[in-house]
């Protein structure tokens, strides 16, 4: 974790959105928080995530989503050498999956 962008206020932003029970909440506050072009930018980087995660080639990506190489070799480098953000999420999503 970055300690540069742990404060309080970031603190409180989180605890918000630990609060969110469901995907109709998550869209409410989201969309009240940020802007449709910020939503789907986030959206966008977590489905470069998943595919560079399912072994798939920048190319292939590229292809399918629209977004540049260098997006890609942005969320890449944060899965080889980031905070594990990426790697958490999609080994619970993976879990939760296998367990249904």
């Amino acid at each position: 974790m970055n300690s540069k962008l742990k404060d309080p206020v970031n603190d409180a932003f989180f605890e918000a959105v630990l609060t969110l029970e469901n995907l109709e909440d998550c869209y409410a506050f989201f969309e009240d928080v940020c802007t449709i072009s910020e939503i789907k930018s986030l959206s966008q980087r977590f489905k470069v995530a998943q595919m560079l995660d399912q072994g798939r080639t920048y190319t292939e990506i590229c292809d399918e989503t629209k977004v540049s190489t260098a997006t890609i070799s942005r969320v890449n480098r944060a899965l080889e050498y980031g905070a594990d953000g990426y790697r958490m999420i999609l080994d619970r999503m993976k879990n939760s999956l296998d367990r249904k």
